[in-house]
Order: structure tokens, then sequence, then C-alpha cells
């Protein structure tokens, strides 16, 4: 989906200019991988603009600084602070996508990271529907990559690190060519354990589940987790247990959650048809109470929005 510029970057405590927001050719990060970033959306609210769980997510950004041992050279509130000025200072009142990015920059090569300063910057710009208005209105269908999700004893998958999305790109790239909207992504183990950019629920005789994230080396979403509270809020119970891809094919429902994509029902995997409706009654309660929480419309949820003033 094409980028629309704005007109500001935070960039290492400055608002430059969208061009002039580059870094060097021999940038550490670009040869190597080792840096960690969020992706946030920010919506339009009766009250304003405000920031889906804006701290849990840079409270993430420093997690996952800390399992690459990168030092962050700013604090939570900093960042925090720094989010809503980018929001505001490009005046995106009607909502956006934000993503803090944390690499190592310009001064050292070689596969040693640790003496490489450390960069941060902060780009929003308007984004719509990571798999489109049709999808997250009659669902996307999915294909079971042949790429396997990464061993989380080999990389960390417990962070949102660069470099490990190569991984998903392979299997989104495989998907597209072959006329599916998106992969799901097998564990080591053969187990389900989730999309390119989202993890996966599946609802069978009104039980919602999930894979346990850290065993199936999937990352433990923000989306995710708001998902499971709306879920228990509305009467239904979730759990984390292992899936297998036989699972997806006999489900009664299915749906994928993350902050780009939100939360989108899935039609089909590989070329089996999900349930009898698409989206499932299921899904549609979650799906709608999640779209009326981040625009402020559900009471119980403001607490999750970060208003920029």
């Amino acid at each position: 989906m094409p980028i629309t510029p704005t007109d500001k970057i935070w960039m290492d405590g400055e608002l430059v200019d969208w061009k002039d927001a580059t870094v060097h050719v021999l940038t550490h990060t670009m040869h190597y991988g080792s840096g960690v970033f969020e992706g946030i959306r920010a919506y339009p609210t009766s009250q304003g603009v405000a920031v889906f769980r804006l701290r849990d997510h840079i409270e993430r950004l420093f997690a996952s600084a800390k399992v690459f041992l990168i030092d962050i050279p700013y604090t939570v509130d900093e960042l925090v602070e720094a989010t809503k000025a980018v929001v505001r200072v490009n005046r995106l009142d009607d909502g956006c996508y934000i993503r803090p990015l944390v690499y190592l920059g310009y001064g050292e090569m070689g596969l040693n990271p640790l003496p490489s300063p450390v960069n941060v910057s902060i780009a929003a710009w308007p984004w719509g529907s990571y798999l489109g208005d049709d999808g997250v209105a009659n669902g996307v269908s999915m294909k079971i990559s042949s790429w396997r999700r990464h061993d989380p004893n080999a990389v960390p998958t417990a962070a949102k690190g660069t470099g490990m999305y190569v991984n998903s790109s392979l299997a989104k790239v495989e998907a597209l060519k072959a006329g599916y909207d998106e992969a799901i992504l097998l564990a080591p183990d053969g187990n389900v354990s989730e999309c390119t950019g989202e993890n996966i629920f599946l609802v069978r005789q009104g039980r919602i589940i999930t894979p346990p994230t850290s065993d199936a080396g999937a990352l433990e979403g923000i989306t995710q987790r708001s998902v499971e509270t709306i879920a228990n809020d509305l009467g239904f119970e979730v759990a984390y247990e292992p899936i297998i891809r036989s699972d997806l094919y006999n489900a009664d429902e299915a749906f994928l959650t993350g902050t780009a994509a939100e939360v989108v029902p899935i039609r089909a995997v590989d070329d089996r048809p999900m349930g009898h409706a698409v989206p499932g009654p299921i899904t549609t309660q979650v799906q709608q109470t999640y779209f009326a929480a981040v625009r402020g419309q559900v009471d119980r949820y403001k607490d999750w929005l970060d208003h920029v003033e």
C-alpha cells in the first residue's frame, strides 16, 4: 500500500522534513537487520484524534530492544510524547499509522553491533485497511506457507526485530503470487504459529482459540490482547492452545488481528471455505466492538486511548 508523505518525521529528538529523513548507506541496521520497531494506529474520536494503546506499544518497543541488547537513548515517556508530537504536527486528525524505529546507525561495521550508535525515528502517515476494505468486510483467503516461522531459539520471536521480517516477506510474496491475500506460517514443530504480520484466531463450538505465542514462535500481539479482553467481555472463552492446520480447515470461523490489519475475517484456508458464513457471528461481534473501541465509542475501553492534544 503506497505511503502518502506527511510534513515531518521525528528523528533523534528533532522534527525534520519528510524528504530529509534519510540515513547513510552504511547504516548498520541496513546491512544486518539489527533493529526493532512498532506499528501503531491513531483514530478519530469525538474528542479528537487518539493513539490506540500508545504506551503499551512503546513499552513493547523497549522490551524488544532489551532482547537485542540495544539501549534506547530515550525514556518511554519521551517517546510517548514524541509520538503525539508527530501526529499533532502533521495534523493527522482523521487517524494514521505510526512507525517508531530503533536502528543502529552509521559509524561501525561488522557483526558486532555493540559499538554502533543507536538512532530512533518516528514517522506517521494516513494508511487505510492493510488487507483492504473488502477483506475487512468479507474476509480474506489464506495459504499455509511453505516457509516455517522462526524457531524461538534461533532468533528471538518474542521481540519485534527488523531483520526477522524477511521470513514474513517470503511468505507474503509466495501467497500473493499464488493468488491468496495472506499467508499462515507454521512453527518448526508443525503447529500453526501466526500470519506474516498478524496473530490468528479460530472459533469452534463457541470457543475462541489462538496459538500460545512463545511456544509457536509468534509475537504476542497488542491487538491480540485487546481482542482477548473484548471477547471475554462479550462472554466468550479465549484459550491459548496448539492448533494444527486441519483445525483451521474445520473451524466454524477464523480471523486475524494486528495493528495494521486490525480485525479481519478469514474467508478460506488453502481453498477450503470457512464455516457457513463470513464473517461469522462471533467474529462480527468482536470486530464491531473493536472498531467501536478504537474510536472511543465504548466507555470501558477508553483507557486504551491516548488523546493527542
